[in-house]
């Protein structure tokens, strides 16, 4: 039987039942805590603890009245670590068409207005107005996707890197187990975090004129130098500017020799220093063997929160994504480098799921950012050194990448052998165009081929989701997806495998309106093509500009930022919802505005495909 004592303390009398009179770490974020290794900030509590570093946690606090919720644990020794939660406040708690959201995901039962916007700004700025002497350290997405100049959606504006408007001493980046360790080892060894300049992982706001005197990063191949990107104030005259920059961040952040970058803003400068490698499989292991309690905190028992109903019976196999999709944040969050887990850590995991009380056999989900990347990675890791392309399979699958399905297929029978384990189900996103890549060894081919067959037949609750994005070859290349044609070959391949099993499976496609370089022209053909496969799209979403993708780039600037070439968007309320009534194309009441939008573009054979040849 669980105790508060299984989960980080979050009032004094927890502190108390410990024995402690003061912590070094508090961490505030802006989700229900949740002892599990999906939530950032349970995460970042284990990793302290296993440090044998004293952290407690206060989980969604009210940030208006009198703050006490911020007063009440106190002072930590250390530092007070900030998080948003493990989405963007703004994605989190609006839709595309910039209307708040019925419900929070994170939140028990599901209640909105659980955090404010920016919670990683409004949080910090609280903190550091009662306890100004008390450094603050910035985390999570919200936090990593805004650590330079980005384009905010929302506010329709270019605002600066997110340690200006917060004031946060520093900022770490990414998966935060490797700096934060680093942190907490120089910490006790007495040096004071607002002087640590050469922790990799990590950004931090100096006075321009100390830039020339920072110190070397710790681990960097010396003689390389810093890269100047233009400043805040040249961004905002000259949006070419800030595309030219978006290129850079991005390469840098795809490479393993990365080097330091640093942005003028007034008269400081933002820093942001290298990462760290990518971590080991030990390392990652033993993140995730920490003693999570997986549950939420009792506080609040008999509540649902929706996030995690979704993934209590889930286990993550790996970190990292090597697609490089143009609307996606995983690899700028995680990396480019896929780090797995041994297939010990993955199989204890599942089997402390299956001693829950509530487990009923069936796990929902073994997989990670793409279901099908489990220990992939480059064959060569020395050409992978000097390779800082942002995706190892558009336009075409790297030659030096292993595609290797076996390890994957041996993890899915071996969770299948374990006690008390019925079946388990691939939720996560797959990348078919791996599935369907002419492997250059054979048995890779064949691994691809069983893995393919197997998920068919075992591994689906009767549905598969897949990708596709759109059908425009045009729209596909801005979105780094693979050719409609590639999808098309899937499909075949897909219920020829039900055919033969004797199985009633469903292919549900995910599509995308309103991405950089879409047209109305453009959807009425995806609307054309997926009429004629008999699709009616339910899985889709209008494009939302997020901080740190390149379509959010394209979007805001107008340029790609690896050509510079010109490219539309769809910006307005009205010509968004022109583009997503495409999708919709079978209800009644979008039909007059269909018919009178293909007659304005001049698409007879488009509206004939739609509506019949009578519409002409």
């Amino acid at each position: 039987m669980k105790t508060r004592k299984d989960w980080l303390p979050i009032t004094l009398r927890d502190l108390e039942a410990r024995g402690w009179e003061e912590v070094d770490v508090i961490l505030f974020t802006g989700d229900a805590y949740v002892d599990h290794p999906s939530f950032g900030a349970a995460v970042i509590g284990r990793v302290l603890e296993a440090e044998g570093v004293r952290t407690a946690l206060v989980a969604q606090p009210d940030w208006r009245g009198d703050y006490r919720d911020f007063r009440k644990l106190g002072r930590p020794r250390m530092f007070f670590g900030v998080s948003a939660g493990a989405m963007d406040s703004m994605v989190n708690r609006y839709t595309a068409r910039k209307r708040l959201r019925s419900e929070d995901a994170y939140s028990p039962e599901a209640r909105p207005g659980m955090r404010p916007d920016y919670p990683s700004i409004v949080y910090t700025r609280i903190l550091k107005t009662l306890y100004p002497e008390v450094p603050v350290v910035l985390g999570g997405i919200e936090a990593s996707m805004r650590r330079l100049t980005h384009y905010d959606y929302w506010e329709d504006a270019l605002r600066p890197g997110i340690l200006v408007d917060s004031r946060a001493d520093m900022l770490i980046y990414g998966m935060g187990e490797q700096p934060l360790k680093e942190l907490v080892a120089r910490l006790r060894s007495g040096e004071e975090l607002t002087r640590i300049r050469d922790l990799r992982q990590t950004a931090f706001l100096v006075p321009e004129e100390e830039v020339c005197s920072l110190p070397p990063v710790r681990g960097r191949e010396s003689g390389r130098e810093d890269v100047r990107l233009f400043s805040h104030e040249e961004c905002l005259g000259d949006k070419k500017k800030q595309a030219q920059n978006f290129r850079r961040i991005e390469e840098e952040s795809n490479s393993l020799r990365a080097l330091r970058l640093i942005q003028g803003v007034g008269r400081e400068a933002v820093v942001v220093n290298p990462p760290f490698p990518p971590m080991t499989q030990g390392e990652l292991d033993a993140s995730f063997d920490l003693p999570y309690t997986r549950m939420p905190h009792p506080k609040y028992r008999g509540k649902r929160i929706p996030a995690y109903e979704m993934i209590r019976f889930s286990v993550n196999i790996h970190r990292g994504c090597f697609g490089g999709c143009a609307f996606c944040t995983i690899s700028a969050h995680q990396g480019k480098f896929v780090v797995s887990r041994s297939a010990a850590s993955i199989l204890a995991e599942v089997e402390r799921i299956g001693k829950m009380p509530d487990f009923k056999g069936y796990l929902s989900d073994l997989g990670g950012p793409s279901a099908n990347m489990y220990r992939m990675g480059g064959c060569d890791r020395g050409l992978c050194r000097s390779c800082r392309k942002p995706s190892c399979i558009f336009p075409a699958v790297c030659p030096n990448l292993s595609t290797d399905h076996g390890p994957l297929l041996e993890i899915y029978r071996a969770a299948d052998r374990m006690p008390g384990i019925r079946k388990s189900f691939i939720g996560s996103g797959l990348r078919y165009d791996l599935l369907l890549h002419a492997h250059r060894q054979e048995a890779w081919q064949r691994a691809a081929a069983e893995y393919t067959r197997e998920l068919v037949e075992r591994h689906l609750s009767g549905r598969l989701k897949v990708a596709p994005e759109h059908t425009s070859p045009r729209v596909l290349e801005l979105m780094r997806k693979p050719p409609f044609a590639l999808f098309l070959r899937f499909r075949e391949l897909f219920h020829r495998l039900c055919r033969k099993a004797g199985l009633d499976r469903q292919l549900i496609p995910y599509f995308i309106s309103s991405h950089p370089g879409c047209t109305e022209e453009d959807m009425a053909e995806l609307a054309v093509e997926t009429k004629r496969l008999d699709f009616r799209p339910e899985q889709v979403q209008d494009f939302t500009p997020t901080p740190m993708t390149l379509a959010t780039e394209i979007y805001y600037t107008g340029y790609h930022p690896y050509t510079l070439e010109k490219i539309p968007s769809a910006r307005t309320p009205e010509e968004k919802q022109a583009q997503n009534k495409y999708f919709f194309w079978y209800r009644k009441e979008f039909r007059p505005d269909l018919l009178s939008s293909l007659r304005r573009l001049g698409r007879q054979d488009l509206l004939a495909g739609l509506f019949g040849p009578r519409q002409r």
